[in-house]
């Protein structure tokens, strides 16, 4: 049976015994209905991971007790960030998750000429914090221990200038340097825009700060597909994908 992980936003030292949250209290014990006596995994997205036992479960509260560390976080050694353009729906949550599960570090939500996702500062706020929701979910699922970066969505021109990966790649079905055309790197970022594309004027102003073009395949994929196949390519060619 599989033990599950789950993420409790407190400090946390072995031997400790703790009461979780009232939201991961109910997962446990009333969606998964979990007793005394059940093992399950504690992190709290801080690097590492615990070994536990429920030691109370109610109705309404879950004790667990802390046994021994781990340290191991699931990290790539590929430092990976995904700039991308929001998009619509639950494109976007899918998106996340995936992501996640494919070793990317940081997320930079972005606004750009083509999206047609509208956010005032209170949706913002919710949609930012529902966005951290599923990162921590995938994380709970997937087995990595430290959460990636949500940076807060912001403008492509905002974004652009304080990009400082070594390798930084804009995607399009115009280029045509694929990924063996770079060299390895040690930290790479992409970029991606969303339904629609990036325009014209904003790939070129992405390669004036640097951005080099990328192509994946004769085949224009959509802005749900596309940062997933290039995070599995630069996952398998430079991280610990294969």
């Amino acid at each position: 049976m599989r033990i599950p992980r789950v993420y409790v936003p407190l400090a946390l030292s072995s031997g400790a015994d703790i009461s979780l949250p009232e939201t991961q209290a109910h997962y446990l014990t009333r969606v998964l209905r979990m007793e005394a006596g059940r093992p399950l995994i504690v992190f709290n997205g801080q690097g590492g991971s615990f070994a536990a036992e429920i030691m109370q479960a109610g109705k309404n509260n879950c004790v667990v007790s802390l046994g021994e560390f781990t340290a191991e976080n699931n990290q790539s050694p590929l430092q990976c960030s995904l700039a991308i353009g929001i998009s619509k729906g639950d494109r976007f949550d899918y998106v996340l998750q995936k992501a996640c599960e494919l070793g990317a570090s940081e997320i930079y939500p972005l606004f750009t000429s083509r999206t047609e996702v509208r956010l005032d500062a209170a949706r913002q706020n919710k949609k930012t914090e529902h966005w951290q929701q599923v990162l921590i979910s995938s994380c709970e699922q997937n087995g990595r221990n430290l959460v990636p970066v949500l940076h807060a969505p912001q403008t492509l021109s905002e974004f652009l200038p304080t990009v400082s990966s070594d390798l930084k790649l804009v995607l399009h079905h115009r280029a045509n340097q694929a990924l063996n055309s770079y060299a390895t790197p040690q930290s790479v970022c992409l970029l991606i825009g969303p339904e629609g594309g990036l325009s014209e004027e904003e790939i070129h102003y992405a390669e004036q700060q640097g951005f080099n073009p990328l192509v994946l395949g004769p085949r224009i994929l959509r802005t749900e597909t596309a940062p997933l196949v290039a995070l599995s390519l630069v996952q398998y060619q430079w991280g610990d994908l294969g």
